[in-house]
């Protein structure tokens, strides 16, 4: 495993650090009474963590993410309006990770990254949609 140096974990970090001190700044002036701290929390991430982002964001990942939103293969079938059954039934977000990661088209640490951050953003509604895909494939099989 690659050891960073404090620098580089530094400019990997940049945004979840300038968040957190964003965080902290605005939390302090509104617990200490001062009557800036609206302003200080919506410059903060309005202004501050957005260039912060631009500046040292990883493009790579910005550009996976693009690629994999606007990815066919990401779409869930659509439903025909005359009857419930799906026309089409892609493969999950997680079945894209893996099958990419297998084909080798992503690194380990990408296939770590996307793998986190799909767990991460999976909502109750997301878990119930993929729950029920997975029994219509059951049913068909």
């Amino acid at each position: 495993m690659d050891e960073q140096t404090p620098s580089e974990r530094l400019r990997d970090n940049a945004t979840e650090i300038a968040s957190l001190l964003v965080t902290g700044f605005w939390l302090a002036a509104l617990l200490t009474g001062q009557s800036w701290w609206l302003g200080a929390l919506i410059v903060g991430y309005v202004v501050v963590v957005p260039i912060v982002s631009l500046l040292f964001g990883d493009s790579e990942t910005e550009r996976d993410w693009w690629d994999d939103l606007w990815d066919s293969n990401v779409v869930v079938g659509t439903t025909d309006e005359m009857d419930d059954e799906p026309d089409e039934v892609s493969e999950t977000p997680l079945e894209t990770l893996r099958r990419r990661y297998a084909a080798g088209e992503l690194t380990d640490e990408q296939f770590e990254r996307k793998l986190e951050r799909l767990l991460e953003t999976e909502t109750l509604e997301d878990a119930e949609e993929r729950v029920a895909r997975e029994r219509l494939r059951e049913r068909e099989l």
